[in-house]
């Protein structure tokens, strides 16, 4: 959610005077930092993981299960706790940290250090988020537990859903009819962020998800929890006056977005050439682990049609006036603008060849100003865009005591919009006075139910990124393809009903593919012809940056029109491969792995980490999503009217704990042998 500074916010009418001003030396920052540090390379292989939980708290006598509103008494304990084990052990990097999120019943987990490329490093993720969940129940109350839900079913919904409960006609900041505002996590930024987001919309915003139609669902649907004559705020549209749709779930706040709970990624790249060449391979990848990780079908009490928080999330921080967003000619405002500044990347940003201006199809104002004062101080053009498209926003939470700074030792006002364009993937510059290098960090999953699935999927993008820069991967596709990608993500069920584009042929040309002979267990291995027996002689034993870039051909070779260059596929053939046709990026995945020294146990446990990836994208492994769907769908209280009662949702919250915790068996949704206890007795 960005930094927590300290100071006194201000509201939108005397922050928004400020907007060019932070604009102005946020830019300036950004080139000091460009300056000092363009040149910088050789950093290795970094990285780490966030995950965020949703405390719950079990009434299990009236068989409750309510958000629990103690982060900030949490998150002291807990700080409290691991400040001692540092001092205990001597060394503050090997402690996991908790952060606060948005929403006063959400922790965030980052391992206390990155990991390094190492091959024991790489293996030592889910002990790790293992470690982080025990540690956080440990200093829980008994009937409280840390989990890891993408979005909690009953957030909004009529009566108790949190604990203590606190009326949503108090909800100063978001004039929500169905949260409170006591759900927001209480630091000035966060009530501020919301209040200020909807002032500068000059309305609420307005999230709306299909319904599911089930067999005795009414139709039309009109909500019958929607308080249709409640008109408490003269600014609030009202969802009868088309705020709300039928058919549709409504929700009308920032906390049911930004209270959703993800997994997200972060790389460091051996230099800023390699996080901009990353960063853009990794733009098509994003769209396909969203699907991969569905974990999201229920919201505010209904069961939705879709599987993905994403659009509800990008129209919960949707701060675009009716001008930005088409509906009246432009006046007040600067620019229309397609997206939320919480959507998918809009342009690639790399200047190598590989990205062709072709790619960037899609409409992305920027500032011209900007752009050509990054321009003029001699940043190319293709970065000069991004920079100058990310700063069409305005800065939406202004401290006064920092308003003026030094851009020299200073980048708040730099991240003041950076941090508030949430995307797909985010491009990174090292912070101020520090030893971190340039990043690229990968945003679009969604947090899983349990912390083997975390581990297998921060596993298998780590891999592949690897395996992107090692052989040279062109992924490229047509910006306009994400985004319909995008879209396709989120619904129903898209691993069985939804075909993605994706680039045919991934090498680049007079980059030889590394596989050669398939093997019987559906992966490849390279023929490295300084081998014996086909055994690379030289192998690494740690994954490793500073790949060289793809050269460019020293003949000419004729470009192909785009539209020749990539193809509808399903989940199954992205990921496990289709016949001779496309090899899968596990093959590729594979394939890398060949050039690493791993001894046996290392291999089978990350096999299994790709078993159950290769298992999700072919449908033999149904998504967190479709388990959800299903057990609400056969449990005997429910009544196929599309409704998430509370017992319905304290029996769900009960399993996803107990298979957590590996004491139940899903078998269709998680193989027994990997649903092992996670001896929750002591840390």
């Amino acid at each position: 959610m960005g930094l927590l500074s300290l100071g006194t916010p201000l509201a939108w009418d005397d922050a928004k005077k400020y907007a060019d001003h932070v604009r102005t030396h946020g830019i300036a920052q950004f080139l000091h930092i460009w300056d000092r540090l363009k040149d910088r390379a050789g950093d290795e292989l970094l990285w780490g993981d966030e995950v965020e939980y949703m405390v719950v708290t079990f009434d299990n006598g009236k068989k409750h299960a309510k958000l629990s509103l103690r982060q900030t008494e949490i998150l002291e304990k807990l700080q409290t706790i691991t400040n001692d084990m540092a001092s205990d052990r001597g060394e503050t990097d090997s402690v996991p940290t908790f952060h606060p999120e948005y929403g006063r019943f959400m922790l965030e987990s980052t391992p206390g250090s990155p990991y390094t490329g190492s091959i024991p490093d790489l293996l030592s993720v889910e002990g790790d988020m293992r470690y982080r969940r025990r540690l956080a129940r440990k200093y829980l109350k008994p009937h409280e537990i840390p989990m890891t839900m993408t979005s909690f079913p009953r957030l909004g919904t009529p009566g108790v859903f949190t604990e203590p409960y606190y009326d949503p006609a108090d909800a100063v900041s978001s004039h929500s009819l169905f949260v409170p505002e006591e759900i927001t996590n209480p630091h000035a930024r966060f009530p501020t962020l919301t209040a200020n987001i909807r002032r500068r919309r000059g309305s609420k915003v307005a999230i709306n998800l299909p319904l599911y139609i089930d067999d005795r669902t009414p139709r039309p649907f009109v909500d019958p929890t929607i308080p249709w004559q409640r008109n408490i705020y003269p600014e609030d549209p009202e969802a009868k006056q088309g705020a709300a749709l039928i058919d549709h779930v409504y929700m009308d706040a920032m906390g049911f977005g930004m209270g959703c709970s993800c997994l997200q990624l972060t790389f460091q790249a051996c230099n800023v050439a390699e996080a901009r060449r990353l960063y853009d391979l990794l733009v098509p990848v994003a769209p396909i682990m969203l699907a991969l990780t569905a974990a999201s079908p229920l919201w505010r009490g209904y069961i939705a049609d879709v599987d993905c928080r994403w659009d509800v999330v990008a129209a919960s921080v949707d701060d675009r006036t009716e001008e930005e967003r088409g509906l009246k000619p432009l006046k007040e405002s600067r620019f229309q603008i397609p997206k939320s500044r919480y959507g998918s990347v809009s342009l690639y940003i790399s200047d190598e060849w590989l990205n062709r201006p072709e790619y960037s199809d899609i409409e992305a104002p920027f500032d011209p100003a900007i752009f050509e004062r990054l321009k003029d101080h001699g940043i190319d053009p293709i970065l000069a865009k991004h920079m100058a498209h990310l700063f069409i926003r305005d800065p939406l939470v202004i401290f006064s005591e920092m308003i003026d700074q030094d851009d020299t030792t200073s980048n708040d006002h730099f991240e003041n919009i950076q941090s508030t364009n949430w995307q797909t993937l985010r491009f990174k510059p090292p912070p101020v006075n520090s030893p971190i290098g340039w990043r690229v960090e990968f945003r679009s999953m969604e947090v899983q139910p349990t912390d083997f699935e975390n581990a297998a999927f921060a596993v298998f993008v780590v891999l592949l990124s690897r395996a992107i820069l090692n052989y040279n991967m062109n992924l490229y596709i047509p910006i306009s393809k994400v985004d319909e990608n995008m879209a396709r993500a989120q619904r129903r069920d898209a691993i069985h009903t939804q075909k993605f584009y994706f680039r045919k042929d991934v090498f680049a040309p007079g980059q030889p593919s590394p596989i050669s002979t398939p093997a019987s267990s559906g992966t490849s291995s390279p023929i490295d012809p300084t081998a014996t027996n086909g055994i690379p002689l030289h192998k690494e034993r740690k994954m490793r940056n500073c790949f060289p870039p793809p050269l460019k051909p020293e003949t000419w070779h004729p470009q192909n029109p785009i539209e020749d260059e990539y193809d509808e596929y399903t989940l199954d053939e992205i990921i496990n491969g289709k016949n001779d046709h496309f090899p899968g990026l596990l093959k590729l995945i594979y394939a890398y792995l060949d050039t690493l020294d791993m001894c046996e146990h290392e291999q089978v446990r990350i096999t299994q980490y790709l078993d159950l990836v290769r298992r999700r994208a072919n449908g033999s492994l149904i998504t967190p999503a479709t388990w959800i769907r299903n057990f609400v769908r056969s449990h005997p209280a429910y009544k196929f009217d599309s409704v998430v009662n509370q017992e319905i949702n304290y029996d769900l919250m009960v399993a996803v704990d107990e298979i957590e915790r590996g004491i139940r068996e899903a078998p269709e949704f998680l193989p027994p042998h990997l649903c092992r206890n996670a001896d929750l007795n002591g840390i």
